[in-house]
């Protein structure tokens, strides 16, 4: 209405651009009241982000929208991996300047395939319209990849990103709206965030089928909580050479109320994504913390979602579970895994410093599964190592593999840490790492999840039995 007052002539399209909020329709009063309400301008000032100097979100909509019917498109969206911790480390002003050299990249990717645009934050877009664009999309974004691998010289300082991209595209049957492509987009990015970072995925009818499942299991999760349908199991570990429990690690179940169960491995994963992983991981917590006080003297070992890690609150949390219950820090073990370390090892270390000081020890879980170095191992100090069940079972099959668990064990010895061997389900497999000096062992062949008053009968038999021999503290331990 301002602009028809003041005898603006703007198309239909431009005038749209007034509705985008405030901010631009104060600077468009401005633009009129200083004679400068060329179209040129306004699209400028509308379409264009100002700090990547590239198209907007608002420009992608509008470019995508004047396509010819009909004609495919392909979307692509795209998330720096690693940003925030550019951010964190060296300030916005760094961060600012990667954007800008990370836009100059994509424009010179793109060339005149496609266009490039920044969505806000670290988030940017392709669009590539006309005959074959998913094709020609998939192969701008490998290449960008490649490039986003490299280094970026930011300040003298060499930084290190990737990035996670999403793909989608609309064809002569479908003519998807743009919104809809980039929600596509958005959730391909978020499978390939999820399978490992700096990769390319197309999205699939399957995302939308899975997101259906994960909401209605969010929604009985809540219910689950309110209902108390949780309960902890618990895996004892052995000691290697007597065989007497010496630990038990907590693993938490999900039993509904007609008496059938979900696997941790579908429901672990998306309370950790709708937030709920926090509350469910105290409450494990506290159980088992409550549970183990009656155990004698054996360790109690419990996983610690990164989620409840990266939580500047969890410290004090378990401070106050610790305290509640009366459960010796010295007889708990947090265990962590690498993803969450290398993800993030400055806020990862300042967490665990923090929980070291309440006399709580920290394993690495599922160890040879990733990469974990040398220096990795020195860098966090953990107390045991917990070697993955994968390689217990490789090291049975090839001499390599052998090697690499041996080597793996005398780094541990090297640096003060003991060594459990996971998912020890054969004899043979057992006297394997136990001739290859892992201090405990863990898995079917010994035992299976049990409940807490199944852990008090077996101790209590392993009391009797060595008390009977009159070896009641030969081992060390009590249990």
């Amino acid at each position: 209405m301002l602009l028809n007052r003041a005898g603006a002539d703007l198309s239909s399209s431009q005038s749209i651009l007034v509705t985008g909020g405030l901010a631009y329709g104060t600077a468009v009063i401005l633009l009129i009241r200083f004679g400068l309400s060329s179209v040129g301008k306004l699209e400028d000032l509308g379409l264009t982000d100002t700090l990547a100097a590239m198209p907007n979100r608002r420009a992608l909509h509008l470019d995508y929208a004047r396509a010819a019917p009909g004609t495919e498109k392909a979307l692509a969206l795209l998330d720096l991996d690693g940003f925030k911790s550019v951010n964190d480390q060296y300030g916005h002003f760094v961060g600012d300047k990667l954007i800008k050299e990370c836009a100059k990249i994509l424009a010179e990717v793109c060339s005149k395939d496609g266009r490039a645009y920044r969505l806000g934050g670290d988030e940017f877009a392709i669009l590539v319209i006309g005959p074959i664009a998913g094709n020609i999309l998939e192969g701008i974004c490998h290449t960008l990849l490649a490039r986003l691998g490299q280094s970026v010289t930011i300040d003298e300082r060499k930084l290190l990103i990737g990035a996670s991209v999403g793909l989608s595209r609309s064809s002569r049957r479908d003519e998807l709206t743009s919104s809809e492509l980039l929600r596509r987009s958005d959730m391909a990015m978020y499978v390939s965030k999820d399978a490992g970072r700096n990769r390319c995925t197309w999205f699939s009818d399957d995302f939308d089928r899975n997101r259906d499942v994960t909401q209605q299991v969010e929604a009985e999760l809540r219910e689950a909580l309110r209902l108390q349908e949780f309960r902890v199991a618990y895996q004892p570990l052995v000691d290697a050479k007597s065989g007497d429990i010496v630990a038990v690690e907590a693993l938490l179940r999900w039993e509904r109320a007609d008496g059938s169960t979900v696997s941790p491995g579908v429901f672990v994963p998306i309370a950790e994504k709708c937030g709920l992983i926090y509350q469910i991981g105290l409450w494990v917590l506290r159980t088992a913390c409550r549970e183990a006080m009656a155990w004698d003297e054996i360790k109690l070992s419990i996983n610690v979602s990164p989620v409840q890690l990266r939580n500047p609150e969890f410290p004090v949390e378990l401070g106050h579970i610790l305290e509640e219950t009366g459960f010796p820090p010295s007889r708990l073990e947090l265990e962590v895994t690498e993803t969450y370390l290398v993800s993030d090892p400055v806020v990862a270390n300042r967490n665990l410093d923090v929980i070291r000081k309440f006399g709580v020890g920290i394993a690495l879980d599922d160890f040879g599964t990733g990469y974990a170095s040398i220096g990795f191992l020195r860098n966090f100090r953990f107390e045991k190592l917990k070697l993955d069940r994968t390689m217990i079972v490789d090291a049975g099959l090839d001499s390599g593999s052998l090697a690499m668990m041996a080597s793996s064990i005398a780094v541990a010895r090297a640096m003060d840490m003991e060594v459990t061997a996971e998912g020890v389900e054969t004899k043979a497999q057992a006297d394997l790492v136990r001739t290859a000096g892992c201090d405990q062992i863990q898995g079917w062949y010994y035992y299976k999840a049990i409940s807490a008053g199944e852990i008090r009968g077996h101790l209590d038999e392993i009391r009797d039995r060595n008390n009977t021999l009159g070896i009641g503290e030969a081992h060390g331990h009590v249990g």
